[in-house]
Parts: structure tokens; sequence; C-alpha cells
């Protein structure tokens, strides 16, 4: 297959290129920048200019493809919000350049709302876009799918190698900053994990075998205790590691005080079984001990 790869120079969306060249398939990526095009070259792949929010570039890679990969998304969360709405427009408009056939699109979601205080399944609805959480990439897709469209959902977790993993990414960054590696309360509540070579499997698989309106998880670890994560971060930035009180959370974290304290885990037994995916790539907290951390600077220890 040709498949339209929107985030293809991102982390998910490069590792799953990859993959799908690696299988024989050829790829399309949306790249805005002449070092996006060069990385793509360098792959293996044909690069297709344009960016999320050029609506008609995004119509015209789809319909050049016998299958679209929707790994994009604008990581601004000053501007959540908005970052949402440009996902919405994008997938819409992924669709409807799609619409009247039967070729496939995967849209990527996330597991952070799906349940709370449980393993989210790939049973459970998507909760409807909200205030608090106004992210719609799935009841985007699901709306598509009501429509005719071969459209299916690959929910992520943290996705993570020795670069970068998820939100806990964002978590060392505040380490760094403040000097103290923290988690909120007792720091029990876990967040589901996995690797990025095994995502980019399942988003092959689920390409080349999945069925219409299906959702994936993409789930290697069903949730890993945040004062593990925390405990394994101050352990290789040789940083103090330490409790934050909940109504501190915001001021600490500061976006990410919406997610450090809860649940955001997940189950992908239905996918495993459907798909025949075995993730096998190292835990999270066996990347974090692997991973080089940028120094912190002096003075800012225990702070």
């Amino acid at each position: 297959m040709r498949v339209f790869v929107t985030g293809a120079t991102g982390f998910v969306g490069s590792a799953v290129v990859r993959e799908l060249l690696g299988a024989g398939h050829a790829v399309l990526g949306l790249t805005r920048s002449d070092a996006g095009a060069a990385a793509l070259a360098s792959a293996g792949a044909e690069a297709h200019r344009g960016d999320l929010q050029d609506l008609e570039s995004l119509r015209r890679g789809a319909a050049a493809a016998d299958a679209v990969i929707h790994a994009g998304f604008v990581h601004d969360w000053a501007n959540f919000a908005a970052s949402c709405e440009i996902d919405r427009r994008a997938i819409e408009a992924l669709g409807a350049a799609l619409a009247g056939s039967q070729r496939p699109m995967l849209v990527t979601s996330g597991l952070a709302t799906v349940a709370e205080g449980r393993l989210a399944t790939e049973n459970d609805d998507p909760l409807p876009a909200s205030d608090a959480y106004p992210r719609a990439s799935e009841t985007t897709a699901e709306a598509l799918a009501r429509r005719g469209l071969r459209v299916s959902t690959v929910r992520l977790p943290q996705v993570h190698d020795t670069e970068k993993q998820g939100l806990v990414s964002f978590l060392i960054a505040v380490a760094r900053e403040k000097g103290v590696a923290a988690y909120v309360g007792p720091g029990r509540n876990r967040w589901a994990a996995v690797h990025v070579r095994d995502t980019a499997r399942l988003y092959r698989l689920a390409l080349e075998k999945g069925e219409a309106g299906a959702r994936y998880h993409v789930v290697g670890e069903e949730g890993v205790p945040l004062r593990e994560i925390a405990e394994a971060i101050g352990r290789e930035m040789n940083l103090p590691v330490r409790s934050i009180a909940p109504d501190e959370a915001a001021a600490h974290f500061g976006f990410l005080g919406a997610f450090v304290a809860r649940d955001l885990t997940g189950a992908s037994a239905l996918t495993q079984q459907r798909m025949g995916w075995t993730p096998t790539g190292p835990g999270l907290l066996a990347d974090l001990e692997q991973m080089t951390f940028p120094p912190v600077e002096a003075g800012r220890v225990g702070a």
C-alpha cells in the first residue's frame, strides 16, 4: 500500500514510517520543512509538503494514497483547546478525501480520559470532548465511521525509548527546572506505557488487518506507579525526590498538574488477541535507566 502519514517526522510517526517501509509499503509523509523532507527521503519515503492546518494539503495527500495514518498533533499545551480543534478539522479533511472508498484510516487518540480508577479497555467508549479535556480525535473518527468510512482508532499511553517518554519527558523537564523529582500525594497512581518500536508495529498491523470502527490499545505495561517514575528520575539526575500536596500540583507541574495525580492505565488484551501483537520492548523504567538526562543547573538541586 501507499500510505499517507501525518506526523511523519515526529517521535511516533517517524517510527511508523520506518516500520511501514520495512514491511514493503510505500510512504507519503507530511512535512512542513526542508529538514523534514530530507529526513523522509533519507528513510526512503516521499515527502508531501503541508501541515495540519493546511486542509487542502491533507486532502491531496489522502487522495494520493491507498491508506492514511493520522499520527500528527500540535503539542501546544499552552493552547491545548486550539490544538484539539486543529486536530478535529484535520481528521474531517482526511475523511472527506476518503469518502466513498474503502481505503482505511487510523486516527491516533490517547488513554487519558477513557477510564478513571480502573484499566481502560478497547470496549470503553470515548468520552465526549469537554472544557476539561477538549481533544475530540476519537469522537470525530467514530462519526466518520458511522458515515461508512473505514476508520479505526489507535489509543496511545506514554510512548517511550531512551530519548522521549510521552508526558514523562515533561516530568523530567519540571524536575530539571525545580531541582526536585516529584509526584503527587502517595504517588500510587499509575500510567500505562509502551515502547515506540512496539507502537509502530501495532500501527502497521492495524492498518493491514484492522476492522472499521475498531479501537486498538497500544499498551505494553498497564500501569507504572508515578512514585517509581519520580524515583527513577531522581536517581538518574541525582535529585531529591518528594511528594507534592494535591493543592500544590498545578503550581509545581504547570499543565501536567491536570494529569500527574491521575490513573492513566489501560489494558491491551483484546488488541493483542485480535492483531497477534505482543509487546517485546523494554519497559518505561528500564528506558529511563538507560537514557542520558539533561544536566541540572547549579543551584537548582532541591530548590
